[in-house]
């Protein structure tokens, strides 16, 4: 794991059906983001935000709402991904909504083809986000990126990243999912994707969920964690426009990131639809600093590698 962070801002709910996660970025870094990394002596540079189209906050045009608008974003979010990992350091992309995974995603993928590594992408969301236009009414692309990564969707956006899928479902372990709509239930199931769902969790408990997830990851395996924030329950992160209830507690979310600390490799970062309008005083952000304090280390006790 490289010891040189770049945090990349992404101010914009675009593909959400709330208004708030643009303000995503500032409310984690007034949460102490990067001086919590600098605590455990990484070196972070903070790029600022990114730019792109406003939100015009429009009815779905065949099947998809602002996706022009959409597409620009992604665009603008790969190249910032695939530029800091070209100068070997970790993008920690600050969300936003979660279709601008499609860009950091492709551009993680865009990455390990050139560098010869294998990919393993851990998304931790309440929601499949495998939909397409015909499978949701609501034309909001932050239900998509999954499947638009594995090649359904629009050419504007699954053209993202030059490689068309830009990722095999194979790649994927989806872990705390517990809502995923009818015709997607099916989709998922005849796609493939590993989905570790509360059910399971719940049955196997969280320690036996993450060493599946984490199964098959090498020296030459470049990891990437996609963090949606109502992966969490809503009871303790109201901070999201689309809370589920019955997902991982505070103690399961923590072992959930102290394990993947443990394989030491963790490369790429998302952090999504952190929504600070439906907040408490923060604390939604301070607690997603918290988990991400604990995929950098953080341990109650020193631990042998």
């Amino acid at each position: 794991m490289t010891r040189h962070i770049r945090l990349i801002g992404a101010p914009t709910d675009i593909g959400a059906g709330t208004r708030g996660a643009s303000m995503g970025p500032e409310a984690l870094r007034v949460a102490g983001l990067q001086p919590t990394l600098e605590g455990h002596g990484l070196t972070v540079t903070d790029h600022g935000n990114l730019s792109g189209p406003a939100n015009p906050w429009l009815a779905p045009v065949n099947g998809y709402r602002h996706l022009a608008e959409v597409a620009a974003w992604n665009r603008s979010v790969h190249e910032a991904v695939h530029s800091t990992l070209a100068e070997n350091k970790m993008p920690i992309l600050l969300g936003g909504d979660h279709c601008l995974a499609i860009g950091s995603i492709s551009a993680v993928a865009r990455h390990c083809r050139q560098a010869g590594q294998k990919l393993r992408v851990l998304w931790l969301d309440a929601h499949a986000d495998f939909n397409t236009y015909a499978l949701t009414p609501t034309g909001n692309t932050h239900g998509m990126p999954v499947a638009v990564l594995c090649g359904h969707g629009p050419d504007e956006l699954t053209g993202i990243g030059g490689v068309f899928p830009a990722i095999a479902p194979s790649v994927i372990r989806q872990i705390g999912i517990r809502s995923v709509d009818e015709g997607e239930k099916r989709f998922v199931m005849q796609s493939g994707l590993e989905v570790f769902d509360m059910r399971y969790i719940d049955e196997m408990g969280m320690r036996h969920t993450m060493e599946s997830a984490l199964a098959g990851i090498d020296e030459n395996t470049h990891l990437h964690v996609s963090f949606d924030v109502d992966f969490l329950d809503a009871a303790i992160a109201p901070g999201v426009a689309t809370t589920v209830k019955g997902g991982p507690t505070y103690r399961e979310a923590q072992l959930c990131m102290e394990m993947i600390a443990d394989t030491g490799r963790m490369a790429s970062l998302d952090v999504m639809e952190l929504n600070p309008a439906l907040d408490v005083r923060n604390g939604t952000a301070e607690l997603a600093v918290d988990l991400i304090e604990s995929l950098f280390g953080k341990s109650t006790l020193m631990r042998r590698s």
